[in-house]
Parts: C-alpha cells; structure tokens; sequence
C-alpha cells in the first residue's frame, strides 16, 4: 500500500511539473555528456601515449657540408666520427639505456622525406644531400631522452638530437586543454542542472503542500512524505544519465571505431568498452546530484 502510494506521487509530480521535468532530463543530459567526453578523451590520450611513446624515437643527426652548428666545424660527418657515436651507444653508460639502433642514410632519409611531402613546393625543391644522415635510436624508457642529448652534446660530428616524444608532449598538451574546456562547461551544466532539480522539487512541493498537510494531519513519517520528492529529481536524473551514456555510445562506435579508425588506422583508438566504463560513474554522478539537491531542497522548502 504505501509503496503504491509513493508511485502515485511520484506520478502526480512528475505529471504535474512535466516542463520542467524535461529540463531537468536535458540539464543532467548535457552535463552528464561532457563528462562523460572529458573521462573519454583522458583514457584516449593515455591509450595514444601508450600506443606512440612505445615507438619513438631519438634521432641523432650527423653533420653535413651545410651545418652551422659548433660541432660541424670540420663540414660532413667523418666515417671516424660515425664510428665513435656507434661505439658509444654499444658501451657503457648508454648501452643500459639504448634498445636498438638503426642507421638511415641520406638515400633512406630523402626517400622518406618524399614520401611524406610528395606534391609539396618543399619536396619539389629539396635534393638529397641537403639531409642528414642519422641513427634512430629507440631507448628502453624513452623518457631517459636526456641521458643521450647530454652524452652527444658537443660531440663532432653530431649537429642534433632530436627527442619524438617532445614533439608528441605539444600535441597531448592541445588535448588535454579540450579536456578542461569539456571538465569547465560540466562544472556549469551541473550547477545549473542542480538549481534546476531544486527549484522543480520547490515547485513540485508548493503544488501538493495541500495533500502534504492532510499527510501531516493523519501522522505520515518525514520519510514517506519527502520520499516521492526525492524520487522524482533522481528518476529525472537517471534518465539524463541514460541518454548521455547512450549519446557517447553512439558517438565511440560511429565515430571513432566507425570513421576514424578506418581513416588513421595506424591510432590505437578507444572502443565501446570504455563507455560501458564510464556510464556507471555517469549514473552515480546524476543520482548523488539528484539526490543532495532534493535533500537541501526539501529541508528548506518541506518541514515536516
């Protein structure tokens, strides 16, 4: 009997404040939405950085007639000098440190540079000696980039070392500022899905306080009373929570398994698992919501 008469009520509210019960279902939607986005694009960039930090590499440059750098005094790299950077790598301290190495010729290193900028007036005008030879040397933690820079600083022959992951730590930096814009505009929707949820249980209570009366009168708990308020703000959250985890579904398997990984294959992409990850931590984020703005509504607003 009773819990037929908290769905009753909980019917009438929402019956009653049907509006704003739309709002309340749009706010938590767009908040919940972004997110959901800002968790999804973190565990994007960490896949990424797993998938590329694993791969790059640190490229030791060797000199050519053309370099102006203090250690290319002498003009081309010297079959000495080549010898010594391959011995260096070979011997202690750098040998804990290097992986492998491999040597890219100024052949290897222009076929390269045309395939990457064919069609361009840059690789229309660049000749192959105007590149450097170089070995790719792949470190066991490429975050021990510094070892080699400094143990190559100032040796003839070598113009540049080139770090990869400092490159790839701008373009996280790029992501991770979307992130905050995402985590920014989250923080205001919930506000604003917050004072909404309060301001509809307000309503929802100043429309009944006729029925909430003849409750009081015939000895209804405080619990009974509050609880179809309480109910209706999580109901209408729960439903905000649903459509934002079945919006990043769709936007994850349409558009990032769907059309980007069949245009960058080569990215480890997330997938729909990462949803089904977040959606939880979606639900639990509009029912506590939900749930502490009725409660400080009803104090207020319901004495009982």
């Amino acid at each position: 009997m009773r819990f037929q008469f908290v769905l009753s009520e909980i019917l009438t509210g929402l019956r009653r404040n049907t509006a704003m019960t739309v709002s309340v279902v749009l706010v938590t939607f767009v908040s919940l939405v972004f997110v959901g986005a800002g968790a999804l694009l973190q565990m994007q960039i960490g896949a990424l950085k797993d998938y590329w930090y694993d791969r790059v590499e640190v490229s030791i440059f060797l000199c050519t007639d053309s370099s102006e750098a203090p250690t290319c005094i002498d003009g081309e790299v010297s079959q000495t000098q080549r010898d010594a950077v391959v011995a260096a790598l070979q011997a202690p301290p750098l040998d804990t440190y290097v992986q492998s190495y491999e040597f890219e010729s100024k052949a290897e290193a222009f076929a390269r540079f045309q395939e990457q900028f064919a069609d361009t007036t840059i690789g229309a005008a660049a000749t192959e000696d105007q590149l450097n030879e170089s070995y790719r040397v792949k470190l066991v933690d490429p975050t021990d980039f510094d070892v080699v820079a400094q143990y190559f600083t100032g040796t003839p022959g070598v113009e540049e070392v080139l770090d990869q992951r400092r490159l790839l730590d701008r373009f996280f930096a790029v992501l991770n500022v979307f992130t905050l814009v995402a985590g920014g505009f989250a923080l205001v929707m919930i506000v604003a899905a917050a004072l909404l949820i309060a301001t509809t249980i307000r309503l929802s209570a100043f429309n009944r306080r006729r029925e909430t009366g003849i409750m009081r009168l015939v000895g209804a708990s405080k619990g009974v009373i509050q609880l179809p308020f309480l109910l209706e703000g999580v109901i209408a959250a729960v439903i905000g929570a649903g459509l934002a985890s079945g919006a990043l579904w769709a936007a994850v398997r349409y558009g990032v398994q769907g059309w980007l990984t069949s245009t960058l294959p080569l990215f480890n992409w997330i997938s729909t698992r990462e949803v089904f990850v977040v959606a939880p931590v979606l639900f639990g984020i509009g029912v506590l919501l939900a749930g502490v703005s009725s409660v400080v509504t009803l104090s207020r607003y319901l004495k009982v």
